[in-house]
């Protein structure tokens, strides 16, 4: 076994805490969110901080940790992690995925220990260092932990921004989750892509399987399976030949449910496609969903589009002067002897939300030189990783704390 014995005290109980984290089964669907309040409310009083547990829905808490700096006028820092896990599938782990099991080479295996109970964890680690060297920031520091990201964060963070509570933490920049990196490289995200979900429906005349009637809901689907094929193609065709883009510079299309029929024989008065579609900010979103509805109008009579998700552009943050955040958070990275790619973030995360009323956020989850698992079977993080990741935040919270 790995020998947490020979790590110092606060590494231990950074650990330990990080385990009891993951321990929380705080999984799709139908999460139990109380045992997750516990734990936080316990970190806070053992930081000697105050917790706050806001609703924006019944049964979907954001919990609030806050430092408070010594200039309360300034604009708050926030810091931004969910609280909620995808679903596993259990046979297919080495280890249970809520054990916290740590293997010999200090790999915590465990849903949640890359996407993104780490980071969370982190941050109040972090925090808990700097208080015990007497450390003053500037600026307060808000930990928010929230519900159901993994769902889009509609009953979460997208509806928290809206609010009066959130208004009143006078935030004026914020950092949440990026993703690991396989090299010595870590990932900054600066922007996101626009998700969107098509349920796309294709009515047609029903009948014998044993017919070729015109106007079936087979045809239909087809044809926007092709044209979606063709144009996924042609996507990976730029991103495979130019070095220079990263799957957050591309549109991406994936059919990822089709649902429809009642039996062999009978051909169906509907089917329906499910795709998912992430678009990066640098396409005329408007062009493409013009595109997107002419394809629908020329695959056949009555096809229409549902949209489980539509999110709207949203501006990147600025990696610029401009932003003195920013230059702060690139001083400490460089002071630190860290080498970094910005990036555009390929899936989505609660930055949207933030960037979205105005708020400049950067996404960054200080994992370096190991795979990414997130959402995969045994997920796991290096016990070095993860106390390093430590390290690196309370130099980063340092430097954008203190802003002028």
């Amino acid at each position: 076994m790995f020998a947490l014995n020979k790590l110092n005290e606060m590494d231990q109980q950074a650990v330990a805490n990080f385990q009891e984290y993951l321990r929380i089964p705080s999984v799709h669907p139908d999460i139990d969110y109380n045992p997750c309040i516990k734990f936080l409310q316990s970190q806070a009083d053992g930081l000697g901080l105050t917790c706050k547990v806001y609703y924006c829905h019944p049964k979907k808490p954001i919990v609030i940790i806050t430092w408070l700096g010594t200039n309360h006028a300034l604009e708050s820092i926030l810091l931004n992690s969910h609280m909620d896990v995808v679903p596993v599938f259990e046979d297919q782990w080495i280890h249970k995925p809520f054990s916290a099991h740590i293997d010999e080479k200090g790999d915590i295996y465990a849903r949640g220990s890359q996407d993104m109970k780490c980071v969370g964890t982190q941050y109040l680690e972090a925090i808990r260092r700097l208080i015990k060297d007497g450390v003053k920031l500037k600026r307060t520091v808000h930990v928010c932990f929230v519900p159901d990201e993994e769902l889009g964060g509609l009953l979460g963070m997208k509806e928290f921004v809206l609010t009066q509570d959130f208004r009143d933490l006078n935030v004026g920049f914020a950092l949440d989750e990026g993703i690991a990196s396989t090299d010595d490289i870590y990932k900054v995200f600066y922007g996101e892509r626009s998700v969107w979900h098509f349920v796309i429906h294709c009515p047609g005349q029903p009948g014998h399987g044993s017919l070729l009637l015109d106007n079936t809901p087979g045809e239909k689907i087809r044809y926007l399976i092709d044209k979606f094929s063709d144009f996924r193609a042609q996507e990976k065709h730029k991103l495979d030949t130019n070095p220079n883009l990263t799957i957050g510079d591309v549109t991406t299309v994936n059919l990822t449910m089709l649902k429809g029929g009642v039996q062999s024989n009978v051909i169906p008065d509907e089917l329906v496609m499910v795709i998912d579609c992430r678009i990066p900010v640098t396409v005329d979103i408007k062009a493409w969903e013009e595109t997107v509805n002419q394809w629908c109008k020329d695959a056949g009579e009555g096809v229409w589009i549902e949209y489980e998700q539509k999110q709207p552009q949203v501006p990147v943050t600025q990696l610029n002067d401009s932003n003195r955040y920013w230059v702060s958070f690139k001083k400490a990275f460089d002071d630190l002897g860290l080498k970094m790619n910005t990036e555009i973030f390929p899936a989505g995360t609660d930055c949207r939300y933030v960037r979205g009323v105005g708020i400049p956020a950067l996404g960054f989850s200080p994992m370096c030189n190991t795979p990414v698992l997130l959402h995969d079977h045994n997920e796991y993080l290096n016990v070095n990783t993860f106390l390093r990741g430590i390290e690196i935040y309370t130099k980063l919270l340092t430097a954008v704390a203190n802003v002028d």
